[in-house]
């Protein structure tokens, strides 16, 4: 209480009914909750720059992926488009979906635009130099690796494949693991509404 009176942060509270992992007080992520140096500077689908702050006030559902997944990226992009329509409209209005690409050769913004709406036209495609998607695999601690067989004329791409939930302050609060049923999603995205 003392420290409060001195401009001392009050910790963000853990979250209670959950499906997914409540990060909201991982070390890896350190900084008590707080984007820190978290700015996921990239370019959307549209030729916008944006950062975390761009969406200040929404929750942000953040996915790294690329568009030539066969398995992962439209399965997890499905489910999330799912989880919106089990929610009210209004809550729905609420969460961003962002789709980083960890493949920007490939992953032009016009295949970006043609890709991530086709699940929900409020998705965005994120993008940016080989240079700015490594900054922001970074600071969410994704990776990321080009997987070329012999004789083949084509690549894969190895990654990370949960998501992350950030809070309406961008601060960092649920991790969704690969396969989290809709129903699960949009629970934890309505529980993270009526806490932040």
């Amino acid at each position: 209480m003392l420290l409060a009176g001195c401009g001392a942060e009050t910790p963000l509270p853990s979250l209670s009914g959950i499906k997914g992992t409540d990060i909201t007080h991982a070390r890896e992520f350190s900084h008590s909750g707080q984007s820190g140096e978290r700015r996921l500077a990239l370019n959307d689908h549209n030729g916008r720059a944006v950062t975390l702050e761009t969406f200040r006030g929404k929750l942000v559902v953040l996915f790294f992926g690329y568009t030539h997944c066969p398995d992962v990226c439209p399965t997890t992009l499905s489910d999330m488009a799912a989880a919106l329509k089990l929610m009210q409209p209004e809550a729905a209005a609420k969460v961003q979906v962002l789709f980083a690409t960890v493949d920007p050769i490939r992953d032009t913004p016009e295949i970006l635009k043609a890709y991530v709406p086709y699940f929900h036209p409020d998705f965005l495609g994120l993008h940016g130099s080989p240079e700015q998607l490594a900054q922001a695999a970074n600071e969410f601690k994704i990776v990321y690796r080009k997987q070329v067989e012999a004789g083949a004329s084509d690549y894969l791409i190895d990654h990370s494949a949960g998501s992350y939930v950030l809070d309406r302050q961008s601060r960092l609060r649920l991790y969704l693991p690969f396969a989290t049923s809709p129903a699960d999603i949009a629970n934890d995205l309505q529980v993270l509404l009526k806490t932040a």
